[in-house]
């Protein structure tokens, strides 16, 4: 199964695939509203900013795995994002990223290594995977990376359509 075929659904409730964003580089990024790390929802809608109309976009995976700093509900998640950081960048329904209930999207991230070559369980909220516009991974950026960096910013530049 390619990562274009597994089923998902949006903040919204809609089904979706990543079939979506066949022909765009795509950031799926974990995402928690209540984590040190949640300023980088700003660095994020940068990114998404600067890039969107070179055939790029970040996607949000909502996760509570991690200290339960995602608890909030779908309405919830999608205000604090919104009138927070001004997100506008699309969100999916929340996931679980690692354990017997890792969402078959993260059961495909996650075989791909980081920049260390190891591969494995997503370690935080904010881990970031960038996927080429045919589908695979290109790069695995843990969650200290922080969406504005140059390694980031170079990998997305070089995945470009």
């Amino acid at each position: 199964m390619s990562l274009y075929d597994i089923p998902l659904q949006t903040l919204s409730g809609a089904e979706t695939t990543l079939g979506e964003y066949k022909g765009k580089a795509v950031l799926v990024v974990n995402v928690a509203s209540k984590c040190g790390l949640t300023p980088q929802y700003e660095g994020l809608e940068k990114l998404q900013k600067q890039y969107a109309s070179r055939g790029f976009t970040v996607l949000g995976v909502p996760c509570n795995q991690f200290g339960g700093q995602e608890p909030g509900s779908a309405e919830e998640i999608e205000t604090f994002c919104s009138t927070t950081y001004g997100v506008t960048f699309p969100m999916l329904a929340k996931l679980e990223v690692n354990g017997e209930g890792r969402h078959p999207l993260y059961s495909e991230l996650t075989a791909s290594p980081d920049a260390d070559g190891a591969a494995g369980d997503v370690q935080w909220n904010f881990e970031k995977f960038l996927v080429t516009p045919e589908g695979t991974v290109a790069a695995r950026f843990r969650p200290q990376t922080l969406p504005e960096s140059a390694e980031l910013t170079a990998a997305i530049e070089s995945t470009l359509p």
